[in-house]
């Protein structure tokens, strides 16, 4: 672990902020206020009061818990609340600390395991890592926010970032991001208090500063996404994926479409990345014939209330999306839709289709009495396999509010992809990327063409090659050739190696080969 941080270069923005005189007014008096409803609220609890829920009603609480965790997380939360019995046991247990005092923290140990035990009785919505630990870091100010300040894991990851200071490990779960967040603020004090600063002086007021200190300066414009490193790892000519850019842009929506096996997924998820500038703005769901407008957008689920079996409101993926996309208004967020063609588009999107053409604008959702829009940073990329015949079921409606980037091994950046990829990766097999176009030339198909991505495997040999041939090209072309049983025999994949080498070996080959 790295000792020296920048943190000198940080303290000069830290001193800038404070001068500001906007601590107080934008980060403290809301807190605080919020804290001694935080506070109230947990004293009805432990005490077994009936009208514990009732502090939800003050107006500091509800003008200042929406601010810290957001509306939609909000809904959810006071819905429990208010329409579970069990949720009294959950807070119960996340502030029962052994006495009725505030402030009393107990062990690092006692924190992670209140945390983990009230995550896992969160309604279904906070699943993940940094989603359930915003809401219970803002429930556990009601034991002192000076102990338990509230937490941001994008503002505490830009933090990190900003001062080469180590991440979280990747597998940590939401205590594990909240006592790393802790034991950085305990260190920011450390060296606030080996500078001569009198504040921050404790874990809200250095929660408080680092979300109130200014990015630092930058030299001209923010940096562009690499998408040349990008091509260049892709194989693909930088041009196309600018193309994309321009496209997502103007529209803000595309769809890559193309035969199976042509990398449309795997490049909308490097691409979307790449673009987003870290792959934690990136959602994908994948569509299916079953899936529904409940399951997208939002809706009723089946769950247990008090026992009973019941139902509550969900917000789907677009919804969750969408959210995280207006709390970072300044950045790109993607979400991906793989297999789009598979689901019934017009019972899924539903309202969407207003709303991915006019952005900003608001609407109400079918099962909600508030007003929601799309946000302008919120980018939809759909994938959509051509020798899927359920494509048919993709109306032109949507098509209208879609670019749509063709992925076939006819054209680039799809076609000599296999042989660019073996060319660098496995020279000795570059005879595969000749059988395959013979083989999509003999198809005579483009919507079903064989895709490269078959074969761009590590330590491909000759017999790897002939159990994906056998396994999964021949099933797939068999499918295709459905009443034409005896083509098969000229996409043996001896034959097709034998005139592919007389081919390339001279003029004349293939027309012998006929």
């Amino acid at each position: 672990m790295k000792e020296a941080y920048r943190w000198d270069d940080y303290f000069e923005r830290v001193q800038e902020y404070l001068d500001s005189g906007r601590l107080d007014p934008e980060e403290l008096v809301p807190k605080r206020a919020l804290e001694r409803d935080l506070g109230e609220m947990r004293a009805a609890v432990l005490a077994g009061k009936r009208d514990w829920a009732d502090v939800m009603k003050k107006k500091g609480f509800r003008l200042y818990f929406p601010i810290f965790i957001g509306k939609f997380d909000v809904d959810v939360l006071q819905k429990w609340f208010l329409e579970d019995p069990q949720s009294r046991d959950a807070l119960r247990q996340l502030w029962d600390t052994g006495d009725q005092s505030r402030g009393t923290d107990g062990s690092m140990e006692e924190t992670v395991n209140r945390i983990r035990a009230f995550a896992a009785r969160m309604p279904a919505k906070f699943k993940g890592a940094g989603t359930p630990m915003r809401p219970i870091s803002v429930l556990l100010m009601a034991l002192g926010a000076e102990r338990h300040p509230p937490f941001k894991r994008t503002e505490f990851e830009k933090t990190y970032k900003d001062l080469d200071y180590p991440l979280p490990p990747p597998n940590s779960d939401a205590a594990g991001l909240y006592v790393h967040a802790l034991r950085f603020l305990d260190r920011f004090i450390e060296e606030a208090r080996a500078r001569g600063f009198k504040c921050p002086n404790n874990r809200l007021e250095a929660q408080s500063v680092l979300w109130g200190v200014a990015p630092p300066p930058r030299n001209g414009p923010d940096p562009k996404p690499d998408l040349q490193k990008l091509a260049d790892e892709l194989l693909f000519d930088v041009g196309f994926l600018r193309e994309i850019e321009k496209l997502l842009d103007d529209k803000r929506q595309v769809i890559f479409q193309g035969p199976p096996g042509t990398g449309k997924t795997f490049v909308a998820r490097k691409l979307a990345a790449c673009l987003a500038g870290s792959p934690e703005r990136v959602r994908l769901v994948q569509f299916h014939p079953s899936f529904a407008y409940e399951d997208f957008v939002q809706g009723y689920r089946p769950t247990l209330q008090a026992g009973q079996p019941g139902f509550e409101l969900r917000n789907g993926p677009l919804l969750e999306a969408a959210e995280r996309a207006r709390a970072e208004p300044d950045a790109r967020h993607f979400l991906i839709i793989d297999e789009i063609n598979r689901g019934n588009l017009a019972k899924v999107f539903g309202e969407l289709y207003f709303l991915l053409e006019y952005r900003g604008e608001e609407m109400r959702l079918q099962y909600s009495d508030k007003p929601f829009s799309l946000p302008g940073n919120l980018h939809v990329v759909g994938t959509m396999n051509t020798a899927d015949r359920s494509i048919a079921l993709v109306d032109l409606a949507l098509r209208r509010r879609f670019h749509f980037v063709e992925f076939h091994p006819d054209q680039p950046p799809v076609r000599g992809l296999l042989r660019r990829w073996l060319e660098k990766n496995d020279p000795a097999s570059t005879w595969v990327a000749d059988v395959v176009d013979r083989a999509n030339r003999g198809l005579d198909d483009r919507q079903a063409a064989i895709g490269p991505s078959y074969f761009m495997k590590p330590d491909l040999d000759d017999e790897t090659v002939r159990l994906i041939w056998k396994h999964n090209v021949l099933p797939y072309l068999e499918e295709r050739l459905a009443g034409e049983h005896d083509r098969l025999r000229d996409f043996d994949l001896d034959r097709l190696r034998g005139a592919a080498k007389e081919e390339d070996d001279g003029p004349g080959a293939d027309d012998a080969d006929r």
